[in-house]
């Protein structure tokens, strides 16, 4: 928990960078693009083969309508490039370097021309979406530490200031377990990142804790967090920082460019990152993009909620499955836990998904009861995912804490079973 002066917040509101209009914005986006590619084929010789191939050499002007046409980036062209091929500055000059969770295959890393929490500045426009903080006010950082730029770019962005959702819903469940009550509470705002979040989960957290909470949205690749954040005003999507970053949606399979409002892979490209620069990269995550203004003034596009990884798609039986499509209902259910995990049993000649979760804590008064009240449950949450999903499915409906806790760091929410390993867990 950092305790720290708020009378610097105002200035990090960049009202030019914030409320530029459309015009304004592509023309900046234009140039930072054109000087990106040919920083990349001047001092990149991985980059400077691909434009060649693309038909873009030294000096090339490409400009946002050749976006479209730049090779893209992917995770394994930075497995590939490790640890070495990829940096667009000298060695001697990269004095910090952060690594990443490793949650989509091995880690990647990222070079930098500062300490690796000189993300700080751009973290630090991400919390000022919410209100400015009066004086004294103290930011809780819930964020691993360790070398996670998560917990040091967040902790560096609120110190400029002057000022994970499942972890957000455990809090509120130890707090009422203490026997705090939520008017006790003196949380105003909950900037909530790591694991991608549904709507009905918002609204479980925000009835557990008297916050508003905002998603945030960044990954180690392109900056760590800082890449985009939700405004307390609308709660509306995630305004990019189309400043420093030029934001696409494209087809999973295809790699085709999507308009607005429909659901795809998002593509980031680093306008003004200086170690690694990284060209429509691919992030695997799925979402879509609004570019109209926000009730809140703010004319960047915002991106929707994540709702899932284009490799965390599971495929039951020929269905298409995202975890986030589970979770929207399981969280929609006040008798439910927001605790869950989704097993693919594949021990059998069909795969199949089986559903875990928990009674809400409370939610039985006596134990002789509790039995029969996860069957009821899990009767209903089966017909209602069967509905959304169009897959039949087997829940567990579990007693209240019997699914284990993360209590820092991300949640593993899905295992595979098979025959040779990974036996379900006894507690199930």
């Amino acid at each position: 928990m950092v305790k720290v002066d708020i009378t610097k917040a105002d200035t990090m509101w960049d009202p030019r960078a914030e409320r530029m209009s459309a015009d304004e914005r592509a023309e900046l986006q234009s140039r930072r693009l054109d000087d990106l590619v040919g920083r990349l084929a001047e001092r990149s010789p991985r980059y400077r083969e691909r434009l060649v191939g693309a038909g873009v050499g030294r000096g090339g002007r490409v400009g946002l309508h050749g976006l479209a046409d730049l090779p893209f980036t992917t995770k394994q062209d930075l497995w590939d490039a490790y640890p070495w091929g990829l940096p667009a500055v000298p060695r001697e000059q990269v004095v910090g370097v952060h690594g990443s969770s490793g949650t989509g295959g091995r880690p990647t890393w990222s070079p930098t021309p500062a300490p690796t929490w000189a993300s700080g500045p751009r973290s630090a426009p991400a919390p000022s979406a919410a209100p400015a903080p009066p004086p004294g006010t103290i930011v809780h950082n819930a964020y691993g530490y360790g070398l996670f730029t998560g917990g040091l770019g967040t902790h560096a962005g609120a110190e400029l200031m002057g000022c994970t959702p499942s972890y957000a819903a455990r809090l509120g469940e130890a707090l009422a377990e203490a026997g705090m009550a939520k008017d006790d509470i003196s949380l105003r705002v909950g900037i909530l990142g790591a694991d991608p979040w549904t709507e009905a989960m918002r609204a479980q957290i925000e009835a557990l804790l008297p916050l508003r909470a905002l998603d945030v949205y960044g990954l180690s690749e392109i900056i760590g967090p800082g890449v985009a954040c939700e405004c307390v005003e609308a709660q509306a999507g995630l305004h990019v920082n189309e400043d420093q970053f030029l934001v696409e949606v494209v087809d999973p399979g295809t790699g085709r460019p999507l308009p607005p409002g429909e659901r795809g892979e998002l593509v980031f490209t680093t306008l003004t990152k200086e170690a690694m620069p990284l060209l429509r990269y691919r992030t695997g995550d799925i979402a879509s993009l609004d570019p109209s203004a926000c009730a809140c003034g703010r004319t960047p596009a915002r991106m929707s909620k994540v709702t899932g990884r284009r490799d965390d798609l599971l495929v039951i039986r020929g269905v298409n499955v995202y975890p986030s499509e589970v979770e929207a209902v399981l969280v929609a259910e006040r008798a439910v836990a927001p605790h869950y995990l989704l097993v693919v049993d594949r021990t059998g000649t069909m795969p199949r998904l089986v559903v875990a979760c928990e009674l809400a804590a409370g939610w039985t008064i006596c134990a002789e009861t509790e039995e029969a009240e996860c069957e009821r449950v899990a009767g209903e949450m089966g017909a209602a995912l069967l509905q959304r999903l169009g897959l039949a499915t087997e829940v567990r409906v579990l007693p209240a804490g019997a699914i284990p806790r993360v209590e820092l760091g991300k949640a593993r929410q899905v295992v595979q079973r098979t025959v040779e390993d990974n036996p379900l867990p006894g507690w199930l």
